[in-house]
């Protein structure tokens, strides 16, 4: 069964076909490292990490290989050093670990490779020196910048003409730039800034040459898939686009574009001036398991905008559980749904998927349920340690409820039952209620003190 993406280039899906199928590479933007990853960081982490896995479980473990970068060379890391009296390295160290911990928490898979853009400087500067002799730079006041009226696809990726671009976006105006346009390669650096000697003086790179470099470096000229955040088309993409094509030939770097859409909090855009600012740590140290915020994620195809609400994350925790309690004595299956590899193989369709794993769950079949959910990287044993068995008998809690429910039922008065369900709910138990029957079960933010009332 054939993988079919959307592949932005194009603006259409495509069957996907690797340039080799025993080296089948993929290249994501990651993230700039001088603080805490918001949960909109930790999207692209996600889909790449479901498009990683299925094209391992096609291909092979040893066949596929994957880079997520890290920018550790950057402005907003340069202010953080100064007003904290700390080094960079340090700052940059600190910071990578925490989102190595925080995606490891989301169940995401150690990429192959995650270079850092300091250890590609050299690789950068040769790149560089290409493009001007090529045409497509020029050295100015210290600086290197790329041309853009040098290259005649420029626009591609996001549609746009090089006059649209210039009118709808904030664009540096400088005296050493011939088109409003041309963007830094290099940039000169001072005493407090980071930099390293070049051909045109003592500096440091521009955002954009890094990828073109590491992914030059790691995959060589042409390779298969480039992928991140819907943010960063224009102009990042279309930059790296731009130079890369314009250094090693029209028909180089990616085939196969992917961007993720952007992410809501409670149908919000989030803001720090809103208050729904989240890192994934504050969500973690709140009581959100990775594996619930990780099932959030994928309820949503990766194309559309996501809305991340409580309301989603405690309906995902109802559902796991269930999945676990009816997978628990399960150790290992190979068993994959064919109907949920066949929503991934259609551009990735994770909220079909997620929609398989229920009917699969409802009929008891836990060997199938198990190995399916683990393709998405739901269900691992190492993930399941937010599941902690019930220490309280919830069924003499349910036969409560039920006989309050049966009296309400013969008064007509259901202010009782109401409080009690208020009760336990404000304890953090689901309370499901059917015609004959009564189900408690253990949600976000459990806390048994609210309940010693009733035991």
């Amino acid at each position: 069964m054939t993988i079919k993406l959307y592949n932005i280039k194009n603006r259409k899906k495509e069957v996907f076909k690797p340039i080799d199928a025993k080296n089948v590479r993929m290249y994501v933007c990651g993230p700039t490292v001088y603080d805490r990853a918001h949960i909109g960081n930790a999207r692209p982490v996600v889909v790449f990490d479901i498009l990683y896995r299925l094209l391992r479980h096609k291909y092979g473990v040893t066949f596929v290989s994957y880079a997520r970068n890290f920018t550790d060379v950057d402005d907003k890391i340069n202010v953080k050093a100064i007003s904290t009296g700390r080094s960079i390295r340090e700052i940059t160290d600190e910071t990578i670990g925490w989102y190595n911990k925080d995606m490891a928490a989301l169940g995401a898979l150690e990429p192959n490779y995650t270079p850092r853009a300091t250890e590609y400087i050299s690789e950068m500067i040769e790149m560089i020196k290409e493009l001007i002799k090529k045409g497509h730079a020029y050295s100015s006041k210290d600086h290197v910048l790329f041309d853009v009226n040098s290259y005649e696809a420029y626009g591609m990726l996001s549609g746009r003409s090089v006059d649209d671009m210039i009118a709808g976006a904030r664009v540096e105006v400088a005296p050493y730039k011939r088109n409003p346009m041309d963007f830094v390669l290099w940039k000169p650096s001072n005493n407090e800034q980071p930099g390293w000697e070049s051909p045109w003086g003592f500096g440091r790179p521009g955002w954009h040459i890094e990828c073109s470099a590491m992914a030059r470096s790691l995959f060589g000229e042409k390779f298969d898939i480039h992928g991140g955040g819907l943010d960063l088309q224009f102009p990042h993409h279309e930059n790296e686009i731009a130079q890369s094509c314009a250094c090693c030939g029209q028909d180089s770097f990616a085939n196969v574009w992917l961007h993720n859409e952007m992410l809501q909090v409670e149908g919000k855009k989030m803001s720090k001036s809103l208050g729904n600012f989240f890192s994934v740590r504050d969500l973690l140290d709140e009581g959100f398991s990775g594996e619930v915020i990780r099932f959030v994620y994928l309820s949503t195809h990766y194309s559309k905008p996501m809305d991340w609400t409580v309301k989603k994350a405690q309906e995902a925790e109802v559902t796991l559980r269930k999945w676990r309690k009816l997978t628990k004595d399960i150790q290992d299956s190979k068993l994959i749904s064919e109907e949920v590899i066949e929503a991934l193989n259609d551009d990735l369709n994770t909220s079909k998927a997620i929609t398989a794993l229920h009917g699969i769950a409802k009929r008891g079949d836990a060997k199938t349920l198990k190995a399916s959910a683990q393709l998405l990287g739901l269900l691992n044993n190492q993930m399941g340690g937010w599941v902690e068995e019930n220490t309280f008998d919830l069924s003499a809690l349910e036969a409560l409820i039920l006989d309050v429910r049966d009296k309400a039922m013969k008064t007509k008065d259901f202010s009782e039952l109401d409080n009690l369900k208020s009760s336990f709910i404000s304890a953090g138990l689901d309370v499901q209620m059917s015609k004959d029957r009564i189900k408690l079960i253990v949600g976000l933010q459990f806390d048994s003190s609210k309940l010693e009332d009733f035991l």
